[in-house]
Order: C-alpha cells, then sequence, then structure tokens
C-alpha cells in the first residue's frame, strides 16, 4: 500500500521503531540508521523483529562523512523518524530547519514520552509513568490492587508508536496535496490520553466514576476475568443484555434474582464473588468449551504460544515463526494486498547497496521481501 514511499529512522527504542515497522508492513520503504560499531540495546536482540522488512545503514552521526550521509538520506525521503530528547537532532545538524528548503515536503516524526514542548521534555521517562500522568493506567486493575497494564502495549504502542504512524501518514497525504511538510510532535502522554476518549463518553451518562472498580466497564462482575481451578483465566464481558442473558443462560443463572439485575452496581461485588466460585470449580478449557461459539463474550485467556495453537490463528495465521523468529503478523489486512513474511537485516547489512542509490540519487521501486 506504502510502495514508493522513503521514510528514514534513526535507531531508537521501542515505540519508534515499531512504528518504522508496521509501516514497513505497509509496504514502505524503511531505511534503519543503525548506530555504527554498537550492539543492539540491551535486552533486545541483534536481529529484532521489530526490524523486519527494513533496510539497514550503520552510522556514527559524530562522523562528519557519516553525518552528511544521513543528510542525504534524509533529504530524499518523505517521512523520517526519530525518538531522542528534544534538541538532540538539532545539535546534529538534523532538525526539521535543516531540511526545510531542499526538502520541504518531509514529514518529521518525532517520538517522546512528554512531547516536544512541556514541563517535563528533557526528564526520562518509561511506558508506565507517560500513562500514570496521563490519566490512562487509572482504570487498570481490581480495586484494592495498583494499577498494572500489559507492558508497552497502552503506552509505548497505542498511545505512542500508532499516533505516530497515523500523524506521519496524515502528514504525507497532506504533502502530497500541497507540497509542504510538517513536524510531528507524537508524544506519548498526549496518544494515551487521547485513547481515553471513548471512556470519556461514559462520563456523559453517568457511567464512569473516578472511582476505580464503580464504572461501567471496569466495576461489573460481567467485565473481568475470573481464575479457574487449573490457574488458567477466562474473561468476561457481556456488556449488552442479550449477551447477558446467554451468559447467564450457559451457567443455569437465570433464574436467580440477584443475577437478573445485571447493571445495580451495589451487587457487583457480592456477584463478582459468586462467578469466582463457580469459575474456579472447573479448568480453563472446559470453561471455553462451554462457551464456544455462544454470544455469552467469554474467551479463554491465552499466551501468545497457545493463540498460535488455536483454531481462531489456524484460520487467520496471525502468528507465524519466520526464519525462527516468533511474531505476529501484519495488520491490518487488505483485499487486493498479500502480506508476505519479510526479512531481518543485519546491522548496517544494506549500506553498500544504499550508498549505491545516493551516488546515483536513485530509489528503489519497492521495499525489501
Amino acid at each position: 500500500m506504502l510502495n514508493g514511499i522513503r521514510i528514514i529512522e534513526v535507531e531508537g527504542l521501542g515505540p519508534g521503531p515499531f512504528a518504522a515497522m508496521l509501516l514497513a508492513d505497509l509496504g514502505a520503504d524503511v531505511v534503519t540508521i543503525h548506530r555504527k560499531g554498537q550492539h543492539a540495546a540491551p535486552g533486545m536482540p541483534e536481529q529484532s523483529v521489530l526490524d523486519r522488512g527494513k533496510r539497514s545503514i550503520d552510522l556514527d552521526l559524530k562522523d562528519p562523512a557519516d553525518l552528511e550521509i544521513a543528510r542525504r538520506l534524509i533529504a530524499a525521503a518523505d517521512a523520517l523518524i526519530e525518538g531522542f530528547r528534544p534538541g538532540v537532532m538539532e545539535k546534529l545538524g538534523l532538525g526539521p530547519e535543516a531540511f526545510r528548503d531542499n526538502n520541504p515536503g518531509l514529514v518529521y516524526g518525532r517520538m517522546t514520552g512528554w512531547g516536544q514542548d512541556s514541563p517535563l521534555s528533557d526528564t526520562a521517562g518509561h511506558d508506565l509513568n507517560y500513562i500514570s500522568l496521563s490519566g490512562a493506567l487509572w482504570y487498570a486493575s481490581a480495586p484494592g490492587h495498583p494499577p498494572q497494564t500489559p507492558a508497552t502495549l497502552v503506552g509505548d504502542i497505542g498511545g505512542g508508536a500508532m499516533y505516530l504512524v497515523a500523524g506521519i501518514l496524515a502528514g504525507i497525504l497532506n504533502a502530497q496535496r500541497t507540497g509542504q511538510g510538517t513536524v510531528v510532535d507524537a508524544a506519548i502522554y498526549d496518544g494515551s490520553a487521547h485513547m481515553m476518549n471513548l471512556l470519556m463518553s461514559l462520563r456523559q451518562t453517568g457511567n464512569l466514576s473516578d472511582a476505580r472498580g464503580a464504572s461501567l466497564l471496569d466495576g461489573p462482575h460481567w467485565s473481568r476475568t475470573y481464575a479457574c481451578a487449573d490457574q488458567g483465566f477466562v474473561s468476561v464481558q457481556c456488556l449488552e443484555p442479550k449477551f447477558y442473558a446467554e451468559f447467564l443462560q450457559r451457567l443455569d443463572l437465570t433464574d436467580d434474582p440477584e443475577f437478573q439485575k445485571q447493571y445495580v452496581p451495589a451487587l457487583w461485588p457480592a456477584l463478582a464473588q459468586r462467578l469466582a466460585e463457580i469459575f474456579a470449580q472447573q479448568p480453563r478449557d472446559h470453561w471455553a468449551d462451554l462457551f464456544k461459539g455462544t454470544d455469552a463474550c467469554v474467551a479463554p485467556v491465552l499466551s501468545p504460544q497457545e493463540a498460535q495453537a488455536h483454531p481462531m490463528n489456524t484460520a487467520r495465521q496471525t502468528w507465524i515463526e519466520q526464519d525462527g523468529v516468533f511474531q505476529a503478523a501484519a495488520a491490518p489486512r487488505f483485499a487486493n494486498h498479500e502480506w508476505q513474511p519479510k526479512p531481518i537485516p543485519s546491522r548496517g547489512e544494506h549500506r553498500q547497496d544504499i550508498l549505491e542509490e545516493l551516488a546515483t540519487n536513485t530509489a528503489p521501486a519497492s521495499s525489501p521481501g
């Protein structure tokens, strides 16, 4: 879908590389500037799935010759992705202003936690810190338990990478129409707060409380997970009355007068306890089989490896293994384009090819793989 679009990514951590991977999955030619002579960040593999479908050139941005190569790459790009603290790219002479004359259509994507201009712009932080301060962490976990979310998903990926991708794509469309690029200030703090607007809509109807565990989606017995007899878990979220009715029917609770009162908050804690006792009597797969194919909105909680073996994945091939690397396939899908798994480059693998392209001032017709 993005063949013909070239994006330069300056090596970073987390949401920046993820955003660049997503754009590569969509067909863009993503050239990653990896740090010359350095290994991957601690805890990350030398060949990361986040680099799939990209091309890699290793540069030392403190070396004048390599810095000039970076300038030439950016000058010929549709977009750039960087995730340094504010001011770092400017000190290197690679800030947006440096390309305003020779590449006026450049979409300059900046990925940070606190934004380019805020009281915390120059301070360090991570996923949990950003979503803590934005309010996005507040409703995570049950009352009485410390708030906790799946690592990186709400902040780095949801509030960061996805908003950066949306901003870059919007910027590219605008540049194609007007010839003018833009700077995309994608702050995880902003994006994670923006994702809360679905919950904020519940406030308008009185269904969102500032008290944790007292709102329509984070308090009811029909909207949470339960432990099973084998230490597995099931998720339940039968919001609508017709789905809730099927849920009760499957558990032989249809005639229970308390369970019939679906939307009475005062009953939620006691009913949740009763459901906890019921689900604890059988293993997870028993409940999965009981609710399979129904509209009761119940699903087993699977690990990624278990998800790969599930019939759902057999049909959609969402979880795959390519070149010995376990990973999720590209999303979303397009009716007239079939995505194929793409290779993960080694650091600096395409340096010579990229330098030759610069020498002839040409670009490839499509992305690798």
